[in-house]
């Protein structure tokens, strides 16, 4: 028997993360506005809400950006950034933080322009979240695991593993990727956006750190570099692909190969990318990105005509055990004073030092923050989050193919497209032209 609730508006968000949550709180506040009695049920498979929420940011929730400018802001997503603008214009990061402070989450922007909850706990979000939900007499249904969406009429019937059927008027599809399987993302979203005549773009893991056929890395675990250049040129082409990309930024050597900030954001440049023992990929570092190669010559000759009998691995400027290596790696005497190193030598490691080579084999399992592709954007109205095929349909957050850089971009994503979907399907009929 199908469970049909009372009330004028019956909206089911389904996906209790970081969109979801945000979308259930819109709506409740929207249906209010509208003076229609309340009816939101926001479904999530797992026994408690905001599971990713509560790992981000190694557990303290990277909320926001510091950034301001939206159109700066939008080119730090590969995929959706354009799509994005409309939801980042109605409720920005500013917008984002006042949110968050007004519904009792103090925040902190550290120098990096990444925001935090003061207490460094995502657990303050997720219980802001709950304190709107109890306030509004929102139905948080946990434990309830959807088999299917099916549309029937101007309703939509959600059929459970678990529990009876219910009916509504509107659904929200705020299911997550893909990425941390463990915390429920596990792609249940894609089915349903199909079955409900949707298409999927290809799927891949974004944000991953990289796995390096050299073993020498592994040996300078813990040893990170404030500023370089990745460059990859990619193998597979389409017409409107560049042949290469590269970023700038931190990063971190690891017992398995590269990780940081750049690393990441270079590696959702390459989601699509194949790359294996089998089919190896090229990544070439910049350490000294700040300077041309010519003025890098310079700067490294004046230094050692400065002080000739300083080893030359301590001319570098670079960590010791870096410096150490790179002489072992290019078979340069470590124990060479400036005044006895040749021309020749001077040369190859100038040459290494702007372009020091990596294999990449593979992406470090686990590591995957979001999934790259999604539920495909040219079928979703960018100002409403309706669905253009399947009218009383939104969708919000990672089932988008919409993906952001580290730095709070992809909480960014989640929180205006979840407020907008919120918005927009507890305030306006169904298939209503934006």
């Amino acid at each position: 028997m199908v469970v049909v609730y009372s009330g004028l508006m019956k909206i089911a968000i389904i996906g209790g993360g970081a969109a979801g949550m945000m979308a259930t709180a819109c709506a409740a506040c929207g249906i209010k506005r509208a003076e229609v009695s309340p009816e939101i049920f926001l479904i999530e498979k797992n026994t408690a809400l905001g599971q990713k929420v509560l790992i981000s940011g190694g557990g303290r929730c990277n909320v926001t950006t510091g950034f301001s400018d939206l159109r700066l802001i939008a080119d730090r997503y590969p995929r959706g950034g354009k799509f994005l603008l409309s939801s980042l214009h109605d409720f920005p990061p500013d917008a984002v933080k006042k949110w968050f402070e007004d519904h009792g989450v103090p925040l902190k922007t550290e120098a990096d322009l990444r925001v935090f909850p003061k207490s460094d706990s995502g657990k303050d979000v997720l219980a802001a979240f709950e304190h709107v939900f109890k306030e509004n007499s929102t139905q948080v249904l946990l434990g309830y695991d959807v088999a299917q969406v099916n549309k029937v009429g101007r309703s939509f019937q959600i059929h459970f593993k678990n529990h009876p059927p219910l009916t509504v008027d509107k659904v929200i599809l705020t299911t997550g990727g893909q990425a941390y399987r463990h915390t429920g993302s596990t792609g249940d979203g894609y089915t349903f956006a199909e079955s409900l005549g949707h298409t999927v773009t290809k799927l891949a893991p974004s944000l991953n750190s990289f796995i390096t056929q050299e073993k020498w890395p592994h040996t300078l675990a813990g040893v990170s570099l404030p500023m370089v250049t990745l460059k990859v040129r990619k193998r597979s082409l389409r017409p409107t692909e560049k042949k290469k990309f590269e970023y700038s930024g931190p990063i971190l050597f690891t017992h398995r190969g590269l990780t940081g900030p750049a690393v990441f954001a270079l590696s959702s440049f390459i989601a699509f990318e194949t790359y294996d023992p089998q089919h190896p990929l090229t990544l070439t570092v910049d350490l000294f990105p700040n300077l041309p190669h010519a003025e890098l010559e310079r700067e490294l000759e004046k230094e050692m005509k400065q002080n000739p009998k300083k080893l030359f691995r301590n001319t570098l400027n670079l960590p010791k055990s870096l410096a150490l290596e790179l002489c072992v790696q290019f078979q340069i005497d470590s124990e060479k004073t400036n005044n006895e190193l040749s021309k020749k030598e001077f040369t190859k490691i100038v040459e290494k030092l702007k372009n020091l080579p990596f294999t990449l084999i593979g992406r470090a399992a686990g590591d995957e923050f979001v999934t790259a592709g999604g539920v495909e954007l040219s079928e979703i109205d960018p100002k409403t989050l309706e669905s253009k095929l399947c009218p009383g349909l939104y969708f919000a957050g990672e089932i988008l193919n919409i993906d952001g850089f580290t730095g709070g971009y992809n909480l960014q994503a989640a929180w205006c497209t979840g407020r907008r979907a919120g918005l927009s399907a507890s305030t306006r009929p169904s298939g209503t032209k934006s």
